[in-house]
């Protein structure tokens, strides 16, 4: 896609503005469209890595020097929040009507160990964010087209003093979202709705 502004309009326009549009005419409208990707840092690359990390955990024979050695500790890792007791009696009894010989048994040892008793909740997930359509739509916020794709990891460790009784994974294997935002006053959309929002107010 090539813009080329006519000789007289070249002339008319202000030095940086002739520069920005030289560079879409050589790069192409769809490259210059943003692209971001969020996420915590995390040593696994994807959802099969951090479920074949996970599967690495043996309940009744990992220790928390083993969870150390695969990276599944509080301190190397920041997707890992650290459960006390009182979490973990929440988590898996939220009610009186959960009868605790329903309870898998890790989780009842651990219960009855009370101070004894911890857990790891590990939610890591990575984000691409990929903005697409129209150049000129999407620039003077008229109508924005963004593909969401990624992935989501999650899993629980309950542990009975430094030995792990318990664990569960889940998450997404894979994220395909869309967003789509519409403007019909493209660049004017926000002056347009902060003029309604005053005018609401008297």
């Amino acid at each position: 896609m090539m813009i080329r502004p006519a000789p007289a309009l070249r002339r008319l326009l202000p030095p940086t503005l002739s520069v920005v549009l030289a560079l879409v005419a050589l790069s192409g409208c769809m490259a210059l469209l943003p692209r971001s990707e969020s996420g915590a840092k995390s040593q696994w690359a994807n959802f099969d890595t951090a479920t074949e990390n996970f599967n690495r955990i043996k309940p009744y024979e990992t220790d928390k020097s083993q969870l150390l050695a695969l990276g599944m500790d509080s301190v190397s890792n920041p997707n890992i929040t650290i459960l006390n007791y009182s979490d973990v009696i929440r988590r898996f009894i939220p009610s009186s009507a959960v009868a605790s010989e329903n309870l898998d048994r890790g989780i009842s040892e651990c219960i009855a160990a009370k101070n004894e008793c911890s857990a790891y909740e590990i939610d890591v997930k990575s984000l691409k964010r990929k903005r697409n359509g129209n150049f000129w739509l999407d620039a003077l916020n008229f109508k924005r087209h963004t593909d969401i794709s990624g992935w989501r990891f999650t899993g629980l460790i309950v542990m009975k003093g430094g030995l792990v009784v318990y664990k569960l994974s889940g998450g997404q294997p894979s994220i395909q979202e869309v967003e789509e935002t519409r403007n019909p006053l493209g660049p004017f959309q926000g002056i347009a709705e902060g003029a309604a929002r005053q005018a609401a107010q008297f």
